[in-house]
C-alpha cells in the first residue's frame, strides 16, 4: 500500500507525539485516556524540572509470565540512568508497588504510608482493636483504599485511573516537599477529598454495623423478657 507524502508526515508526527507524551506515564495498557495522560505528564514534568527526579507510572494489564512485580520493576528501571521512581500497577495480578533505582530516593517519600491499605489513624486503631494486634498501625494510604472500593464494570478504568493518580500525586508532593519546592500542578485538596470520602464510607459501615449489633441484642433481650 502506498502512502502520500502528507499521510506519511502525519503518521510520523503522531508516533513522535505518542513517544514524547509517554515519558512519565511510561506504560499504559489499561486507561488510554488523553486527559489522564496529560495530567500525569504535567505533574511528572514539573517534578523532574524542579527536583531532577523522574516519577514514572506503569499501568499493566498483566505481569510477564513467571515474573513478580518487583523483578519486573528491577528489569524495567535498568532503562533509566537518572534518579527514577516507578509506581507500578498490574490489573490481573492485583499488585501495586513502588521501586526506586537509588536507595537514597526512598528518603524523600514514605513508601509504607502510600501503599497502606488503611486511610486514617482512627481506622488503623479500630482494625488493630478488632484483631487485637497493635504491632502495625500504619495508615494514610492513598492508593489501596480507593482501589479496594467496589465499582461497576464500566467504571473500573475510572477507579484505576483515580487511585493510581492519587498515589502518583502523593509521591510527587512528598518528594517536592522533601526537596523544598512547590508544585503548581499538585493535587493538594482534591487528593484529601478523595481520602475523606473513603473515610466517610468506612465509618458509615462501622456505625451501621454497630447499630445492627445493638438492635439484635435488644431484640434478643426483649424476646427473653417476653418468654418469662
Amino acid at each position: 500500500m502506498k502512502f502520500s507524502r502528507g499521510l506519511k508526515a502525519l503518521i510520523v508526527a503522531l508516533l513522535l507525539n505518542t513517544a514524547l507524551s509517554a515519558q512519565y506515564l511510561y506504560k499504559d495498557e489499561l486507561i488510554f485516556n488523553p486527559a489522564f495522560n496529560i495530567e500525569v505528564e504535567k505533574l511528572g514534568s514539573e517534578l523532574h524540572e524542579k527536583t531532577g527526579i523522574s516519577l514514572r507510572l506503569v499501568m499493566l494489564k498483566e505481569l510477564p509470565k513467571n515474573m513478580n512485580i518487583v523483578d519486573y520493576e528491577k528489569e524495567l528501571i535498568k532503562d533509566f540512568n537518572s534518579p527514577t521512581i516507578l509506581l507500578t500497577f498490574s490489573e490481573m495480578d492485583s499488585k501495586v508497588d513502588i521501586y526506586a533505582n537509588q536507595r537514597s530516593l526512598y528518603e524523600y517519600f514514605d513508601k509504607k504510608q502510600v501503599l497502606s491499605p488503611i486511610s486514617s489513624p482512627v481506622q488503623a486503631f479500630i482494625i488493630a482493636l478488632l484483631n487485637m494486634d497493635f504491632s502495625d498501625m500504619s495508615s494514610g494510604g492513598t492508593i489501596l483504599p480507593l482501589l479496594a472500593q467496589k465499582a461497576k464494570e464500566g467504571e473500573l478504568l475510572g477507579k484505576y485511573a483515580g487511585s493510581m493518580f492519587n498515589g502518583y500525586a502523593d509521591i510527587a508532593e512528598q518528594v517536592a516537599e522533601s526537596k523544598g519546592v512547590v508544585l503548581e500542578n499538585a493535587v493538594g485538596n482534591a487528593n484529601q477529598t478523595s481520602i475523606f470520602l473513603v473515610k466517610v464510607l468506612f465509618y458509615g459501615f462501622i456505625i451501621y454495623g454497630i447499630f445492627l449489633y445493638i438492635k439484635r441484642k435488644l431484640y434478643i433481650r426483649r424476646q427473653k423478657n417476653e418468654s418469662k
